[in-house]
Formats: structure tokens, C-alpha cells, sequence
């Protein structure tokens, strides 16, 4: 094949980024080729180099950052030689690009409309052409009620809406070239799947060339023919994405998979990690650049740089890759002893509703929520967005007041609704722990003193014997002394979720709620912090409330689900039972969502329109109006369903017996 056959090629790529003066080295000679109508995908820890080469193809770089050898060409054009105006007009009409904050991407203080169409004008429409063509993509990206939605502000939208948005603003000039830059991080599994279908439809009509980067490797396995593999700014590892997957030929892609909770892993076994971290940007990386994390590497690895190594249709860097899967395990995979468990729950939950008032309107958050949770347990808290997960979580943490009528009860004894009425003890006994440590930790504070004022709030220490626990926490958490003198720039998204976590533990809390702790994490990272959190649980009898819109390390880390849906508990029951079926509709779809990393392939349930309006709730089941189950007697339009006992320990809200979900979903 040809140069010119290519939709995208990088040849010896090489980035630097200026930093005090020196030249730091990001990408170190990367080569890849994308055919056309070809969906790549490029897999990496963050600060492998990932985001870099999609800006360099873009040439989109900070002003520090310059191109230092090597070429890209998009369609045997080479990028790095365009003038302002030719580069310009590629962007326009070449190579589009779908960043990973889609509320970032939009501008929040113009309408949806206005934005969208704006994508047309730049290429030569009218103002009327460019608002039906805006129309017309919106529909096109399987937005309902296009009309409404052009006259809306990015906030007014979900997730899922606003990426459609965004793919519907970089589809505008029909690219030969897109590139998705981690697109579904932070979104439901549902809207996830909406998303790939889209983007998987759109390439099958368009012929459109993909690059789709992502920490999310289910993700890549099920949307990518090809997969590359990026280390410290190397490609280490190439080729089909189902051989890469299976038959991983570089110690790194090996590690990358074991890190993932796989189908029945649960926390009593620990999670594989990859010791060691990232080399600093810029390090002089003379051999083999994965040589120090390495359990394989001897002295030729310290020595003699490896070749890309040529494997027929599969490629890697590494000189002992037909022992790649032979790399020893970082983490013992022995069990360790099972936490304390009561009958008596630490946290009690009845009746717990929350309504809102919103421009005149009620919305009713939570409705009738009652769950137990014991000691030692944790309770996975799963659901799409809108689905009331988060006004949990600030019911139990005394930020929001649950309406009248219900209440929530700490080791037997009512506890105060809201945050300023509870004791010191109430309010060090129940701890979060948040999705995104940045926004979480003051920036300015060492980590000392984030901690150490976390202990006078909370448990009242000061002084040497303040001193003695933080030492005692950093050790907990597995940070060293040295950290302690850090701010948070200074420290990696896993130390910092780290520092988070000591943070919650400082008043020794009896449960702790931990909002999406790992959803922006390499998988390395939420490995270490899924251990992390095992290994405290299992230490101090800690409860967790553990939200995530990830089912995988949800049903590895908890021992009982409960699946919320417009603010009501649809199932609840022990982990196995829940993921094992048979299932609510609602949990149904929701597991039948998720791409798995085995290539295992699941009839998917697609579930129609968005999550209702808690303002105006549906009449009879919630769930009807998007349920592919609903009965045809029309029950399920007029009568709720309570939540009741189907099995020991195991609870639905459905008009379908259990026995006849088993036979339903038998056949599907």
C-alpha cells in the first residue's frame, strides 16, 4: 500500500514539549498506518503520549510544543508542512476531532442551535442553509426532538446529548477523518452504547477513518479493527485488535489486561497491578522503555533497545515476547480474611424521599428509598444519569434533607437530616470520597496539611499526635513520607485519588461513599485503588456506598447491588444474584450495555428516548415508557409495582414474575 493509500500515517513522529528551557521528549518516534474506513485504536496510561499524537495530527499544540522529526500525512498529505490557511481549511473539511469533555467543548452561554450551524457556515452555508443542515445532523446523531433541543443551552442537556452535539458539530463537513478522544468517559453505560452505535453507523454510511483513543480496552475491543499500543510515548505493541486482545506479545499489554475485573472476580482476590510508574516527561529512555516496571527485563533489556519485531500480522517491542504472558504477578492472589459482617446495619435508610422545587415544579429526586447497609459490607449504587444515585449519596452525607416522613439511622440511632445537625461523631462516621481529586483538593496545601486539618475537623487532633496518624494514613493508603510535602499538581491522578482517600479515612469512618472513585483512572490505577479500598474494608470493617457506571468494578468490589431508576429502587439483591439473572428489564439493559474485553457477544437491549422527567413521572411502572418487556394487558401503564421479596435477600419492582423474566430472558 501505497503513501498516498493511507487515510492516516505517522512516520517516526517526534514531539517535544518545552519546559525551563529544555527540550522535553513526549512522542519517541511513533509509526503508525491507518487504512481508509479503518477504526484504530490507541491504548496507553495517561501521560503515555495518547492525546499528544492526536493533537500533533491535528496540529493543535501548545505553544511550547513543537514537532521535532518525522511526518503525519492524512491522505498522503503531510500535515507538518501546511501553511496557517491550508491547515485551517483541513480542519474544516478533512479531519474532524470529539474531545472527552463534551460540556468543555461547548460554549455554555450559546445556544445549541447557533453552535452547530456555525459548523456549516465556516464552510460556505447561508445562515438558513446551515440551520436546516444543523436540523437535519442533529436528527442524524438520533437526537429526539431535534427542534428543542437547537434552542437550548449545553447545560439544559445530559451527557449523552452533549456528545451527540459534538459528533453532530464534527460530522458537519462529513471528514474522512475522525478522531475520538476518550468520547464516553464519564458517561452511563447505556448512553455509552448509544454513543459507539452512533459512531459505528456514521463510519458505515460515511466510509469516515477512525482513530478512537480511550483507557476504556472493552471499549476498544468492541469498536476498533486495529489496535497500538503507546508506552512513554513508543509504540510497544500493534496489530487486529482480537489478537492483541488474546494473544498480548508485550509485557505491558499484558499488564494493561490483568488489571481488569474480569466476569466473576471479586475483591477477595486482588487485582493485578503494574509496580511502578510512568517515566518523567522528557527522561532519557536509551533502551527499553518499559525496562524498570518490567518483571521480565534482564541485562540485554538494560542494554540493547528492542526492534519492532514483525509476529505475520501482529508486531511488538520487546525481546522475550514469547514469555510476555509469563510476567510475574505484582499482587498476591491469595484471599485475605473476609471483613465483619453483623445483622445489626450500620446505616439505615427508610422511606427517604427528596423532593426539589424547581421553577414552580416538583422534583421528586428520591422516592420511598429504604436500603440497609452492614457492617464490613458495600452496597454498589448503579443507574443512569437523572437516576437519583448522587441526591443518595447527599441524603446520607447530611447535604440534602430527606422530606418529612423519612429518615436515616447510624448504628440504630436517628442522626441528624442535614450536615449541621449532626454530632462531630455523625459527621466523622460517614465520609465521601469523590470522583475527580482535583476539584477535591485544595491545590495550594501540601498534602500534610490536607490531611492533618481533616484530622482536626474531624477527630480533633493536633499537634504530635495529629503528626503520628497522618504518618499512620499516608501508610494506609500506600504513599511514603516524601508525599507528604507534595501538592496535589505534584502528584499523579492515582496518588491524588490516594491522598482523597486518607483524607475520608481521618476520623475513622464506619462508611464511607465513594462516588465514581476510578472512572477517570487508567486501569492500572483503579486497580491499585480497587486493592486499595479492599484492603482498608477488610482492616477497619469500613461499609461503602460505591457509585459507578462501571458494572464491571461495581460487581467486583460489591456484595450487594441496588439499581436506581427516576429516583426508585428497582432491584436489589446480593451481586451474583443481580448480575447472574435473571434481571429487572432496566438491569437488563443496563448489563447488556457494557462491552466486554472477551469479545463475548451479548444481544444488547436498547432502551427508547431518555430517562422521563422526575418533574412529571410516568403514570403505573416508571419503567414503561422505555421498557422492552412491558406487558401487553397495559398494567404496566396503570398500576406501580411494589418492591417486593422475590427470592431470600433479593428484591424487584415488576409486574413479571421472576420465573417468567428467567423464560424471557432464556430465550433473548
Amino acid at each position: 500500500m501505497s503513501a498516498t493509500d493511507h487515510a492516516l500515517e505517522l512516520d517516526d513522529l517526534r514531539l517535544a514539549y518545552r519546559v525551563r528551557g529544555v527540550d522535553r521528549e513526549v512522542l519517541r518516534g511513533v509509526s503508525l498506518r491507518v487504512a481508509p474506513g479503518e477504526a484504530y485504536g490507541l491504548v496507553g496510561e495517561s501521560g503515555c503520549g495518547k492525546s499528544t499524537a492526536a493533537y500533533a495530527i491535528m496540529r493543535y499544540l501548545p505553544g511550547n510544543g513543537r514537532i521535532t522529526g518525522g511526518h503525519v500525512r492524512i491522505a498522503g498529505r503531510d500535515v507538518t508542512t501546511l501553511s496557517g490557511e491550508e491547515l485551517r481549511a483541513l480542519r474544516a473539511r478533512t479531519v474532524s476531532m470529539v474531545y472527552q469533555d463534551p460540556g468543555q467543548a461547548l460554549n455554555p452561554t450559546i445556544r445549541v442551535g447557533p453552535q452547530v450551524a456555525e459548523a456549516f457556515t465556516v464552510l460556505g452555508a447561508s445562515r438558513s442553509e446551515a440551520n436546516d443542515r444543523a436540523l437535519q445532523m442533529l436528527r442524524k446523531v438520533q437526537i429526539a426532538d431535534p427542534a428543542r433541543v437547537l434552542h437550548r443551552y449545553p447545560h439544559q442537556l445530559s451527557g449523552g446529548m452533549q456528545q451527540r452535539v459534538v459528533i453532530a458539530m464534527a460530522l458537519a463537513s462529513d471528514p474522512t477523518l475522525l478522531i475520538l478522544d476518550e468520547p464516553t468517559t464519564g458517561l452511563d453505560a447505556t448512553v455509552e452504547a448509544e454513543v459507539l452505535d452512533l459512531v459505528r453507523t456514521l463510519r458505515s454510511e460515511y466510509g469516515t477513518t477512525v482513530l478512537f483513543i480511550s483507557h476504556n480496552l472493552g471499549v476498544i475491543r468492541k469498536m476498533c479493527d486495529r489496535v497500538g499500543v503507546l508506552y512513554a510515548g513508543k509504540l510497544v505493541e500493534e496489530g487486529p485488535a482480537e489478537r492483541v486482545f488474546h494473544d498480548p506479545r508485550h509485557p505491558y499489554t499484558v499488564g494493561l489486561l490483568r488489571c481488569i475485573p474480569r466476569r466473576g472476580a471479586k475483591k477477595t482476590a486482588r487485582l493485578d497491578t503494574i509496580r511502578g510508574f510512568l517515566p518523567l516527561l522528557g527522561a532519557d529512555l536509551p533502551t527499553c522503555v518499559f525496562v524498570d516496571r518490567c518483571g521480565l527485563a534482564d541485562e540485554r533489556c538494560r542494554t540493547v533497545e528492542p526492534p519492532m519485531i514483525d509476529l505475520g500480522d501482529h508486531a511488538t517491542r520487546c525481546h522475550h515476547h514469547e514469555r510476555a504472558q509469563e510476567l510475574p504477578r505484582e499482587e498476591a492472589a491469595a484471599t485475605p480474611p473476609a471483613a465483619a459482617t453483623g445483622d445489626q446495619p450500620v446505616l439505615r435508610l427508610r422511606n427517604v424521599s427528596k423532593t426539589f422545587r424547581l421553577a414552580g415544579h416538583d422534583v421528586h429526586a428520591l422516592v420511598d428509598v429504604s436500603l440497609d447497609l452492614r457492617p464490613g459490607e458495600t452496597v454498589g449504587l448503579v443507574g443512569e444519569s437523572g437516576s437519583g444515585k448522587t441526591t443518595l449519596a447527599r441524603a446520607i452525607l447530611g447535604i440534602h434533607a430527606p422530606d418529612d416522613g423519612g429518615g436515616i439511622e447510624l448504628d440504630g440511632a436517628p442522626i441528624g437530616a442535614t450536615f449541621a445537625e449532626r454530632s462531630r461523631a455523625q459527621v466523622s462516621a460517614i465520609q465521601i470520597v469523590f470522583q475527580n481529586p482535583d476539584s477535591a483538593l485544595n491545590r495550594r496545601h501540601a498534602v500534610r496539611r490536607i490531611i492533618g486539618r481533616a484530622l482536626k475537623k474531624l477527630a480533633g487532633l493536633d499537634g504530635a499526635e495529629a503528626e503520628r496518624r497522618i504518618l499512620a494514613l499516608t501508610e494506609a493508603v500506600r504513599l511514603t513520607p516524601r508525599h507528604l510535602d507534595m501538592r496535589p499538581s505534584q502528584l499523579s491522578g492515582g496518588l491524588k485519588q490516594r491522598v482523597a482517600i486518607a483524607r475520608a479515612f481521618a476520623g475513622d469512618p464506619r462508611v464511607v461513599v465513594c462516588d465514581e472513585p476510578t472512572s477517570a483512572l487508567d486501569v492500572s490505577v483503579q486497580a491499585a485503588i480497587l486493592n486499595l479500598l479492599a484492603d482498608l474494608q477488610r482492616d477497619r470493617g469500613v461499609s461503602y456506598v460505591f457509585i459507578s457506571h462501571d458494572l464491571g468494578v461495581v460487581r467486583y468490589l460489591s456484595d450487594r447491588i441496588a439499581v436506581l431508576y427516576l429516583g426508585r429502587l428497582m432491584e436489589v439483591g446480593d451481586a451474583e444474584s443481580v448480575f447472574s439473572g435473571p434481571h429487572h428489564p432496566y438491569t437488563e439493559a443496563l448489563l447488556s450495555a457494557v462491552p466486554s474485553i472477551d469479545g463475548e457477544l451479548t444481544t444488547r437491549i436498547r432502551l427508547e428516548g431518555e430517562i422521563p422527567s422526575a418533574t412529571d413521572p410516568p403514570a403505573g411502572c416508571v419503567f414503561h415508557t422505555r421498557c422492552p418487556r412491558r406487558l401487553a394487558s397495559g398494567i404496566c401503564e396503570t398500576a406501580e409495582p411494589p418492591l417486593v421479596e422475590v427470592a431470600p435477600g433479593r428484591q424487584m419492582r415488576c409486574h413479571i414474575p421472576l420465573e417468567e423474566l428467567r423464560a424471557l430472558q432464556g430465550e433473548g
